[in-house]
């Protein structure tokens, strides 16, 4: 039944993992000459390594965990694993933990923007299916790539600590966004960021800018682009934070839903997978994720509308949400915040109450992009 079901399911699998971080096997820096501002040579540094997962041939993997192919979808797949492995010894032993790369729909169609594809779980939906048909026991996930519904028959009980929320500002030929020229180009394929950028800069431009971190530094090394805005999580988590030229503030660039947060899946029927996954949990980053998410859920966001958000602990211990919808040519941003005890059920409500603040204020058809 498993070889079969598998057999099902290889197309979505690659033979070969792509590039990964120096620390998961043989690594190679490309380095790529830009001018930067002042006249000076500088170098976009592109990380790049090749590591093939080697589970043992002599045992059943006891733990299979389904990801996507990307460098930064396995950094955070190896960091899960290594955190299984540190929780609990029977893990440990080498072949228990097996990696499997699956390739999702939002990996296969890379000439379109997101919000053209349509659809919602671009990133999940063959994660999604390779989980309930057996062929994998969880999924790991970057939390601002999952649907704000989860299939049936899963749960997602885990959040890893989340990550750096801001966005690294990158640029050869200077040093912020308000640097930049007019007239320059930016290149992204947010419309979260896009929004903000003309919002705040409605001389530059915004172009498509799709392909994972190394494709979008090399494109931007070719001179595609003047500028680009990365996530900072997955900077770090690659290990490639020499590339940042800024990072933007929270004022100037309202984070995705989730950013920087990893999920963890299970089969809502898998008690044993559900308590290992469950041991990884940081219950501060989910509680500040099911706001944020709650807040999208009542927004019924799509890829087509920007919308950002962010939860977190102040200094008093309150949970301090901001949100904000915007059009995609930043000509109309609503922002709004509350604050409230950090606890699940009032957490959820200030995520509810402030997207239904927005759509009041939005007005009829605001959402209809």
């Amino acid at each position: 039944m498993e070889t079969s079901l598998r057999s099902a399911l290889q197309p979505f699998f690659h033979s070969s993992p792509p590039f990964l971080p120096s620390h998961f096997g043989f690594s190679q820096n490309l380095r790529y000459p830009l001018l930067s501002s002042h006249g000076k040579r500088q170098s976009v540094v592109i990380k790049a390594a090749v590591a093939v997962e080697q589970p043992s041939q002599t045992k059943v993997s006891l733990i299979r965990i389904g990801t996507r192919g990307s460098p930064l979808a396995l950094a955070q797949a190896y960091e899960t694993r290594d955190k299984l492995k540190a929780a609990h010894a029977e893990l440990a032993e080498e072949g228990a933990v097996e990696i499997i790369i699956i390739k999702t729909t939002g990996d296969k169609i890379l000439n379109q923007p997101l919000a053209d594809i349509g659809g919602k779980g671009l990133f999940t939906k063959e994660i999604d299916e390779a989980l309930l048909g057996g062929a994998i026991d969880i999924a790991v996930h970057s939390m601002k790539d999952v649907p704000t519904y989860l299939p049936d028959g899963t749960i997602l009980p885990c959040n890893l600590p989340r990550e750096d929320v801001r966005d690294a500002f990158i640029s050869p030929i200077a040093t912020s966004l308000a640097e930049l020229p007019a007239g320059s180009i930016v290149g992204s394929a947010s419309l979260r960021r896009q929004s903000q950028i003309l919002y705040r800069y409605p001389s530059l431009k915004v172009v498509n800018f799709r392909g994972n971190v190394q494709t979008r530094l090399k494109k931007l090394n070719e001179g595609e682009v003047q500028a680009t805005l990365l996530a900072l999580a997955g900077l770090k988590r690659l290990s490639m934070t020499e590339n940042v030229t800024s990072i933007l503030s929270l004022d100037e660039m309202l984070p995705a839903i989730a950013q920087g947060a990893i999920g963890i899946a299970c089969r809502s029927n898998d008690e044993k997978m559900a308590g290992y996954i469950a041991s990884l949990n940081d219950e501060e980053t989910r509680l500040a994720v099911a706001c944020e998410r709650a807040f999208l859920e009542t927004l019924d966001g799509s890829c087509r509308t920007p919308i950002a958000g962010y939860a977190f602990r102040d200094k008093d211990g309150y949970c301090l949400f901001r949100g904000l919808v915007a059009s995609p040519d930043g000509t109309r941003v609503l922002e709004t915040s509350r604050r409230g005890p950090y606890n699940f059920e009032d957490m959820v409500s200030m995520g509810k109450d402030a997207g239904k603040e927005l759509i009041s204020r939005a007005g009829p058809g605001f959402f209809d992009w």
